[in-house]
Parts: structure tokens; sequence; C-alpha cells
């Protein structure tokens, strides 16, 4: 069996290229960092992958995907190596794509570039407790699905 899952980031945007003839299908490269759960002084502390998507998962990629958005890949590992000008071997593996979803919110995302670019909210956001969790007005214990 070879499957892996992956969540990162992308690390620029995609690229996007579509194949010739007849039946043109689109093709998607992109590469995302995912952080390394234990990290050690002098190490990286995230591992870069190439990813491949094709088809229909291209054509979303194209639209929706843009650097640093949080995405969940899940694929197949495929060995990528080529001999260069030089003679020498080569060894790489790359990514294939058979599903991926968001892995947060756009406003998350948002928020995180905000956060990266220096911005810090002086205070929560209107029904939004410290804690990230939108607090619940009194009263309306009849009106949740659950309780």
């Amino acid at each position: 069996m070879n499957k892996v899952m992956l969540m990162g980031r992308l690390t620029r945007d995609p690229e996007v290229r579509y194949s010739q003839g007849e039946n043109s299908m689109a093709i998607a490269r992109f590469s995302i960092a995912v952080d390394r759960r234990f990290k050690r002084a002098g190490e990286p502390e995230a591992d870069f992958f190439n990813c491949t998507a094709f088809g229909k998962q291209a054509e979303f990629v194209e639209k929706y995907l843009r650097k640093g958005i949080k995405m969940v890949i899940v694929g197949r590992i495929q060995n990528n190596d080529y001999t260069n000008k030089d003679g020498q071997k080569v060894y790489s593996v790359q990514i294939m794509v058979d599903e991926m979803e968001f892995a947060e919110s756009k406003s998350n995302s948002q928020a995180d570039t905000f956060n990266q670019g220096g911005f810090q909210p002086s205070e929560p956001m209107q029904g939004q407790s410290n804690d990230g969790f939108m607090n619940i007005p009194t009263g309306i214990d009849e009106e949740l699905p659950f309780s």
C-alpha cells in the first residue's frame, strides 16, 4: 500500500499548465511545508514536499490555492529519479494528489496572514472571548440543537 496524508501550508503559488491535444487536462504543481512534530536545535523545523494534481483537482488548485493556505493532502508517493547533465543520479520523491481539503477556514487563514505581518487585534471580535470561542448569549438554550 502506498498512501500518504500531509497537512501543511503552500510555500508558493501553484503552477498550473494544460496538456496538449484533443483531451487537454490541467496539471498543477505546488509544494507544501509540513511542520515537524519534534524539533531539535540545528535541524529544520519543517519538511517540504512537491505535489502534483491532475484534472479537476488541478483546476481546483488553480482556482482556490495560494501561498500560505493550509491544506490536507492525501495521495501516494512516487519516485522522480533522473540523471542530471553531469551524469549524476538525482533521487527525489513527489506526492501525487488523490484528495485535498482546506485545513482551516478562510477567516483563520486571513487572520494568520495579518498576524504574520505584525497585526495584533487589540480586543476579541464582537461575540468572541479571549479563548477564540464565540460566547453564546444567555436565554437561548431552547434554540440550541444539543443540550
